[in-house]
């Protein structure tokens, strides 16, 4: 095991992005500190052949121009808060407004399009950035933290931390899209969902403060279930994101280490297993991906990656009955993700 480091290339400010190489055996995780992006994720298949099933591109450029987050780590808060506003202490804070009327995955210049400081030891890749008092109107000084760690036992981890000088919200994520077969589209890939209800949204993916069984719905996939099987169903709730898009409930007690997710690609025999702390897991099937992003000799066309974006509800600083994302001075935020990958 160990951590190589080189130059991925410089922002228009001249500062140095870094691409830092964590391996392990039968894994091989590329972490660059800008947005604190995920470029790659090698594994091996069934015959044992490495493939790269995440999508990303060559070089920094790419990812200074991607609107759509591939790989990168997400935050202030992450997924949509109504109106871009919430309430907190009796003082209303106005965020950006980059999603509509909405705001989304931190702003206009969230985590992911930050450079964040590196460190690293023999086993992990330590990211800290510090977001100011008022960064894309969020009340408080947030030091934030993440680390990666790459495990012998084909593990990717990833640690959040984060702290505060006064009272705020926060929700942390990862936005990987994965597709385990390399290549094509992923719809042939069986998803199961450790999750008995969901959160329904309105036609803009804002929560309606609902949770709601998945029993004799389309978004039931307690048990393995074809992402194609149902993507195209008139339900109202796949209809408002054309296609998958939502957050699910996981099943399980509050800041345990849950089985979330697991997803097997019949063409590779490649398998991805989901743990985390998070209460939700946004599942998102690329929708709107339309193949103008292009990298890694792939094109990026519709529904060809998935994300499995482990975090706190959408809109939950408006939402009473959602778990809390406040934080306060003196308390850690404190949530963990394990992405296990192994072949049959």
């Amino acid at each position: 095991m160990g951590i190589d480091r080189r130059v991925l290339g410089r922002l228009p400010d001249g500062r140095r992005a870094d691409l830092f190489s964590l391996a392990a055996k039968d894994i091989l995780v590329e972490v660059t500190n800008y947005g604190g992006v995920i470029k790659s994720i090698v594994v091996p298949d069934s015959y044992g052949v490495p493939g790269d099933i995440v999508h990303g591109f060559e070089n920094l450029e790419g990812y200074l121009r991607c609107h759509l987050y591939f790989g990168s780590l997400v935050g202030r808060y992450a997924n949509r808060i109504a109106g871009g506003r919430f309430r907190l202490d009796g003082v209303e804070y106005k965020l950006a407004q980059n999603d509509g009327a909405n705001h989304l995955n931190g702003g206009v210049r969230g985590f992911d399009k930050v450079l964040w400081d590196a460190e690293t030891s023999d086993f992990s890749l330590i990211l800290s950035y510090v977001s100011r008092d008022g960064e894309e109107g969020y009340p408080g000084n947030l030091t934030a933290k993440v680390t990666y760690i790459v495990a012998h036992r084909g593990e990717l981890v990833v640690e959040y931390e984060a702290s505060t000088d006064k009272p705020t919200v926060v929700n942390l994520t990862n936005h990987t899209y994965f597709n385990l077969a390399c290549s094509g589209d992923v719809l042939e890939h069986r998803v199961t969902l450790h999750a008995s209800h969901f959160t329904p949204a309105r036609k803009d993916l804002i929560p309606t403060g609902e949770i709601t069984s998945v029993k004799g719905t389309p978004m039931d996939f307690r048990n393995p279930t074809r992402v194609g099987e149902r993507i195209n169903s008139p339900h109202e709730q796949i209809a408002n994101g054309r296609g998958y898009d939502c957050n699910w409930v996981i099943d399980g007690e509050p800041g345990d280490l849950k089985l979330a997710a697991e997803v097997f690609d019949p063409s590779s025999g490649r398998e991805l297993e989901v743990r985390t702390t998070q209460p939700g897991v946004q599942f998102y099937t690329g929708n709107f991906l339309d193949g103008t992003l292009h990298g890694k000799g792939r094109v990026y066309g519709r529904r060809s990656g998935f994300c499995l974006e482990t975090q706190h509800y959408p809109d939950s600083p408006n939402q009473p009955l959602f778990p809390s994302t406040v934080l306060r001075p003196g308390e850690i935020y404190r949530e963990k993700t394990v992405f296990r990958f192994q072949s049959t």
